[in-house]
């Protein structure tokens, strides 16, 4: 029988792994089908470097995509000191029984040459050493040296995919977020963005005025955030490489909790004006708002379905903080969340299958996902405060941020599986706060 795939299922409620050997000697396949796994052993020799230009970058590319996949949870490294022999040329056949001594059920090997006018070739292929196979075709990727990060993180998502049946990984993905610094009743706080694993850190504005809440465009070139700088929350629009901006709607009221729709279109957020706050919808282009809910209660945080279709948002209209659901132009809405306690933030997942949610109970706040009907709830992580939910490109994993308490308490970015499993501090040179995936880059 033969090892070729983990194929993880996105269920929400996962009730064990199941081994099924399929008859004609095909291959064993693993249904990953609760949060309790046991990572899949791969090995990753150092990737060749095939010209001198390119020894600075192998051990750094192979360091990354290795990195992304142990943080994945899902698979865990055989280190080089285990192996066998060195890989020292990309094209000679693999020897499979090296690597099925040391156990190694997926084999990783890669080249790396840099060009005369600076451009990076980088190349892998994937092997299933049980099967003596490759899994699907070897992949080249070519941009500037720059960018060996982002084609580290490529060929991780590549061999994510294959490893796992995922119609996409999440690695090649950026995160914009609040970077804070300071006493806790003296932060300051300004826009950064990273990639997903924390390097890369950029800021995008200066600490001189409050910002919140920073939303990725759906191209990942634009951010919409709230900022105090007019003396009010207003939600401003930024050009990530220009950092050029503009105030999203000047009219009277304060303005803030802004998301895209899935088209980048339209602007979903709430608008407060004269002490009732209400949720519209914005069109980016043409500067005009729609008016989405007209209630005495507080309806904030609103998020749209993938398909642009509903949108999910928090509200007291019944008393108490809940979650609803409404059609993506306006009218009734019908409430979602029934446990104990008190729901906000809630987020739509890129699949369309779940929401994310924020959940306070008995003093304590807890980071939870249920179905788009309000089933399943099932809370993934629990603190003083943790808040925020953003969901990763695939839908598979949740960031967010959790704060300390005391005098002293500062936020921090962590991330968990969405089965609950795998929860990570996600390193940031400063403290940080209210976390926004973008989708893969392009």
């Amino acid at each position: 029988m033969r090892l070729t795939r983990i194929l993880v299922l996105a269920g929400l409620m996962a009730v064990g792994m199941v081994a099924t050997a399929q008859a004609q000697n095909k291959p064993l396949r693993i249904e990953v089908t609760q949060g309790i796994i046991e990572p899949m052993p791969f090995a990753a020799p150092l990737f060749v470097a095939e010209n001198a230009a390119a020894q600075a970058f192998a051990a750094r590319l192979t360091q990354v995509v290795t990195a992304d996949l142990i943080g994945s949870g899902l698979f865990r490294e055989i280190p080089a000191a285990a192996h066998i022999s060195k890989v020292s040329n990309f094209n000679a056949p693999v020897q499979f029984s090296e690597w099925k001594a040391i156990n190694a059920q997926a084999l990783i090997t890669g080249a790396v040459s840099v060009t005369s006018d600076n451009r990076m070739v980088v190349k892998f292929r994937l092997f299933d050493v049980f099967a003596e196979a490759p899994l699907g075709k070897g992949l080249q990727f070519v941009a500037s040296t720059d960018s060996w990060r982002r084609m580290s993180h490529k060929v991780a998502d590549a061999v994510y995919v294959r490893l796992t049946g995922e119609p996409s990984g999440y690695f090649d993905s950026r995160v914009v977020y609040i970077a804070e610094e300071g006493p806790k009743n003296a932060r300051k706080k300004r826009l950064a963005v990273m990639d997903y694993d924390g390097a890369n850190v950029r800021y995008l504005t200066n600490s001189n005025d409050i910002v919140l809440s920073p939303r990725f465009s759906p191209n990942a070139r634009e951010i919409i955030y709230t900022s105090y700088e007019t003396g009010e929350p207003r939600v401003f629009l930024m050009n990530v490489d220009t950092l050029s901006r503009r105030v999203l709607d000047s009219e009277p009221g304060m303005t803030f909790a802004p998301r895209f729709s899935p088209d980048g279109r339209q602007v979903v957020m709430s608008l407060s004006n004269r002490g009732n706050t209400d949720i519209y919808r914005f069109d980016v282009a043409r500067g005009s708002k729609t008016r989405l809910t007209n209630s005495p209660a507080i309806e904030t945080a609103p998020s749209y379905s993938p398909d642009g279709s509903q949108i999910v948002f928090e509200s007291d209209r019944g008393g108490g903080q809940q979650i609803y659901v409404m059609s993506a132009n306006g009218g009734a809405a019908k409430r979602i969340s029934f446990g104990n306690g008190s729901y906000g933030t809630p987020v739509w997942s890129p699949r369309g299958d779940m929401i994310a949610f924020t959940k306070i109970y008995k003093g304590r706040f807890h980071i939870g996902v249920m179905r788009q009907d309000g089933s399943q709830e099932k809370l993934l992580a629990g603190s003083f405060l943790d808040e925020g939910p953003t969901w990763s490109p695939n839908g598979r994993v949740i960031m967010f941020f959790r704060e300390t308490p005391g005098a002293n308490g500062a936020p921090s970015l962590y991330s968990v599986d969405v089965t609950g499993r795998n929860l990570r501090k996600v390193k940031t040179p400063t403290f940080a706060s209210d976390p926004a995936w973008s989708r893969l880059l392009e």
